[in-house]
C-alpha cells in the first residue's frame, strides 16, 4: 500500500530510541498517523512541529498496518507561530479540534480551513475570528451544526443578534427581546447581513467563544468524557489581554 498526499502536522511522540510516530491531517486521507524513522533525531524536529505543511509519502503492508512516512516540508509555520503567545496556545487547540475527527476519514473542507486559519494567524484578532469559525466548522462536520442563517422563531434573515441555547438557532432582535437575558448573543462577524470581520469588538469576540464553547461542550466533548483543552483558555486569554481571565466565559472551565 502507497499513497502521497498534502499534510498538517498535528503532534509527534517518540517511538523507541531513533524514532517518531507522527499525526497528519491530511487532505484525502484524514487524519492519519505514520511512523517517520529518525523523527526523534534533532534533524527532523524542526520540521515535525505542529502547524507545519507538510508532502507525505505513506507506505504500509496492509492498509490497517501503522504505516511509514517519508514527509518533506511545503510550508514551515511552526518557527514563527511559537514564537507569539496566542498562535502558541491556537495551534495546540487547532490540533486537538482536529483530533475530535474519526481516524483516517477525509474531510477536505476542514484540512482546506485550518490551512488558511493557519496561514492567517499572526494578527490576534483575525486569529480570534478565524478560530471561532473553525469551531462553528467542526460543529458541523461532526454533525451539530448550528443555522445562523434564519430565525428560529420567525423565519427572518435579517437583524440576526442572538442564538438560542437550547436549539443553537438564530434568533431576530424582535424575536429574542422578551428573552434577551436567556440568550446566547451572536457577533457581528458571524452575521451573514453584517459585512463580516471589520469592526468587531472585544465582546464580540468572547461572545464567540461562548457560543461555540457551549455547544461543543455540549454535543461533542462531554459525551466523551472530555472537557475543553487549557489551550483554548490560554488562546483566548491572549487574544482578550489585557482584560484578564475569561476561563469561566468561555463554557469550559467550570462554566
Amino acid at each position: 500500500m502507497e499513497w502521497t498526499d498534502e499534510g498538517i502536522v498535528l503532534g509527534v511522540r517518540r517511538h523507541g530510541e531513533t524514532s517518531a510516530i507522527v499525526e497528519l491531517l491530511t487532505r484525502g486521507h484524514g487524519r492519519h498517523l505514520g511512523l517517520v524513522r529518525g523523527g526523534a533525531g534533532s534533524r527532523m524536529r524542526p520540521l515535525l512541529q505542529p502547524g507545519n505543511s507538510v508532502s507525505a509519502l505513506w507506505r504500509a503492508r496492509l492498509d490497517e498496518h501503522l504505516g511509514t512516512y517519508a514527509l518533506e516540508g511545503t510550508r514551515m509555520r511552526a518557527a514563527t507561530l511559537l514564537g507569539v503567545s496566542h498562535a502558541a496556545y491556537g495551534v495546540t487547540h487547532l490540533a486537538a479540534l482536529a483530533r475530535l475527527l474519526p481516524e483516517r476519514d477525509p474531510h477536505e473542507d476542514i484540512f482546506e480551513m485550518l490551512e488558511q486559519t493557519l496561514d492567517d494567524f499572526d494578527y490576534a484578532g483575525a486569529a480570534a475570528i478565524h478560530l471561532i469559525r473553525f469551531e462553528l466548522a467542526m460543529l458541523t462536520e461532526l454533525g451539530f451544526g448550528l443555522d445562523l442563517s434564519t430565525c428560529a422563531a420567525t423565519g427572518a434573515t435579517t437583524e440576526l443578534i442572538y442564538v438560542s441555547p437550547k436549539s443553537g438557532g438564530a434568533v431576530s432582535r424582535q424575536a429574542g427581546e422578551p428573552w434577551r437575558d436567556r440568550l446566547l448573543r451572536l457577533p457581528s462577524f458571524l452575521r451573514e447581513d453584517d459585512g463580516g470581520e471589520d469592526g468587531f469588538s472585544e465582546q464580540d469576540l468572547l461572545d464567540g467563544f461562548e457560543l461555540t464553547g457551549r455547544f461543543l461542550l455540549r454535543h461533542v466533548l462531554e459525551p466523551r468524557g472530555q472537557r475543553h483543552s487549557d489551550a483554548r483558555a490560554g488562546f483566548i486569554n491572549a487574544v482578550t489581554r489585557p482584560r484578564g481571565s475569561v476561563v469561566n466565559l468561555i463554557g469550559g472551565n467550570g462554566a
